[in-house]
């Protein structure tokens, strides 16, 4: 296991008020409060402990299939109904949305193999992910991909409540690769996928998936 690179900041500052905190602790607690000093060091290395662990890249073996669409991110399948599409496709579609939880590692991952043909930021609210107006109304970062045999699907990076930043990695024209990195999501949220009528779809609502390994559906 690895840690991401958007962590970097993050875990630089949280190492530092670690090392502080527990340094002033051993000098001014150690001697005469000694139950506190260890008290204080439990919870401070615990909290360093989540920061290090929400940042984490685990070693997979990723999917690679040109006929499936697989997962772009972990967390669980939430929404699997036909929508009118509200960005970029003129039609109805199939949503499929993921809601990511605190505890998910939060790389995002491209879905296919292909081109990138539309990729648009959106300002917006931090409605809580599952609210059902946070695919239109929150903050989020939409990509389009095109593959190389023609077809096209739609993936939204949605922040929550938590969830203050989207790193999006892809620009218009750019090639990318199945489970290749979209970007990263900083404590939790969603990501939503628009996909063509016809798609079968492999999953169901309330299934734990994993990002870059889990047929989400086949063209």
């Amino acid at each position: 296991m690895t840690l991401h690179k958007e962590g970097n900041a993050t875990i630089s500052l949280a190492t530092l008020l670690f090392l502080a905190i527990n340094a002033f602790s051993y000098k001014f607690l150690f001697e005469n409060y000694f139950a506190l000093f260890v008290i204080l060091f439990i919870i401070t290395f615990f909290l360093l402990g989540i920061i290090l662990w929400f940042f984490r890249i685990p070693k997979r073996i990723f999917t690679s299939d040109d006929n499936a669409i697989i997962a772009p991110c972990d967390g669980k399948v939430v929404v699997i109904e036909e929508v009118q599409a509200d960005e970029y496709f003129p039609d109805k579609r199939i949503q499929v949305s993921i809601f990511m939880s605190p505890l998910n590692v939060h790389a995002n991952f491209n879905p296919v193999s292909g081109e990138i043909v539309y990729n648009q930021y959106h300002k917006g609210k931090y409605l809580v992910a599952w609210h059902p107006k946070s695919s239109t109304e929150n903050e989020r970062h939409t990509n389009v991909y095109k593959t190389a045999s023609g077809k096209v699907l739609l993936t939204k990076q949605i922040a929550g409540a938590m969830a203050k930043r989207i790193v999006n990695y892809n620009e218009v024209g750019k090639k990318v690769k199945q489970a290749g990195e979209m970007g990263f999501i900083k404590f939790g949220s969603r990501v939503d996928m628009l996909l063509p009528l016809d798609t079968a779809i492999k999953v169901k609502i309330g299934d734990n998936i994993v990002g870059g390994i889990t047929v989400i559906a086949y063209w």
